[in-house]
């Protein structure tokens, strides 16, 4: 380093070497894998994580909002195909109690 001269630092907005930010919450990630493999289970331990990163500060709010977000849709869906279901087998049930005794042999 010349005389005289100041030694460099990093300039405004660059970051600080070895500093990557707070801490990414667990239970965020926890929510964005359950979301996919549990899906209510996931969209609740989400807005669990939603609140613990409100309340501490830490990071991983959006894979929070992602679980919770993924879950939800996922259960609604899960939901809307077992209504399919009892819908289709509640019709096959109508339609074979019309059907006369000794049809099919």
């Amino acid at each position: 380093m010349p005389p005289g001269s100041q030694p460099t630092t990093p300039g405004y907005g660059q970051p600080v070497p070895g500093y990557y930010g707070p801490p990414t919450n667990t239970m965020a990630i926890v929510s964005l894998v359950l979301a996919f493999v549990m899906p209510l289970a996931g969209a609740i331990v989400g807005h669990v994580a939603l609140g613990q990163i409100k309340r501490t500060g830490e990071g991983g709010h959006g894979l929070a909002l992602a679980g919770v977000i993924i879950g939800w849709v996922y259960t609604g869906i899960i939901v809307l195909i077992l209504i399919g279901y009892a819908i289709f087998f509640i019709w096959f049930y109508n339609q074979m109690s019309h059907i006369p005794p000794g049809t099919f042999g």
